[in-house]
Formats: C-alpha cells, structure tokens, sequence
C-alpha cells in the first residue's frame, strides 16, 4: 500500500498553472493568469501617428497610459473585427502594463505539468520563440503564449514608445 506524504502533494499542486483563455480566429490560445491585471472591453483607444498596424494606440486606465496592442493583426489573422465579444487582457509585464485586443475571452483553465505539451515545430500561426507549449484537455488544444517574450520582443519597444 503506497501512500503518499503532505510535501509531495503540494509540490504536484504547485505545478498546477492556471491560465486565461482567449480566442483569436478560431484558435485558442492562453496565457499565464498571474501576469493578467484585469479584462475590459475595447474602447477609447487614441491612435498614435507612424505606429505600427498592430499598435491600435493608447488608452487611460484610471490616470495610466496604456499602449493597446491588436493581437489578431499582430498573429497575422484576416478580418479582426471589433464587436461586443472584443475584449482587451490588460497585463503587466517587466513593470509595464499593456493592453492586448484579442476576440474574446472565454474562461480561465488549470493545466497540470502532464497536460503541457512542448510546442510544435508547425502548423502555429505564431512564432515559435512566443509559444511556451500546448496545454492538451480532452477536447481542447491551447497554444500557451509567453506573454512576457512576445512583450519584451524588439518590436515591442515600438509600444513603450507609444505609451510614452
């Protein structure tokens, strides 16, 4: 008879991640939960001269300035429509705080190290360098997005400029 002890189980409890799950197009993706500061709808964002496309331009969250990055035009995805299901992530990552569009959010999942799977080399329509993994469920695949390097990428740089 195997039993197991206290510290074991909070150590397979603290592999256990969650993450916010959203859409762009018909594919979902997800992102860490911890670097999410709040989901608002799409709204008020002034746009910023010679900003690249996916920069929608910035918008005040209570006396913050925040640059709004488009996701959808950023991933290359035809027709990103603006409607009552667009929502931006607000996230704070390297101590600052971005706005990502995305089509909508749909619920915030928990992932165990087993349900990780490492990315593909294909078949994403993302650079790989932005994918952290695939989290596998029965009838779902997320594409696990590293917030944090998509965000501190070079081109990126573009958006702390614009939040400036």
């Amino acid at each position: 008879m195997s039993h197991v002890s206290a510290p074991e189980k909070n150590s397979a409890a603290a592999r256990d991640r969650e993450f916010l799950v959203f859409s762009l197009g018909d594919e979902e993706y997800a992102i860490d939960i911890l670097k999410v500061q709040e989901i608002r709808g799409y709204d008020n964002v002034t746009r910023i001269a010679n900003a690249p496309d996916f920069i929608k331009g910035v918008a005040n969250l209570r006396g913050v300035i925040v640059p709004i990055v488009d996701l959808r035009i950023k991933f290359r995805l035809s027709n990103a429509v603006y409607d009552e299901q667009t929502v931006v992530i607000v996230v704070n990552i390297a101590d600052r705080v971005v706005g990502i569009v995305v089509d909508r959010v749909s619920d915030v999942m928990t992932l165990n190290a087993e349900q990780i799977k490492p990315a593909p080399e294909f078949g994403v329509s993302l650079p790989l360098d932005y994918i952290s993994g695939l989290g596998n469920l029965e009838n779902r695949m997320l594409v696990l997005v590293d917030i944090e390097k998509l965000l501190t990428s070079q081109e990126m740089a573009l958006v702390a400029e614009a939040g400036e």
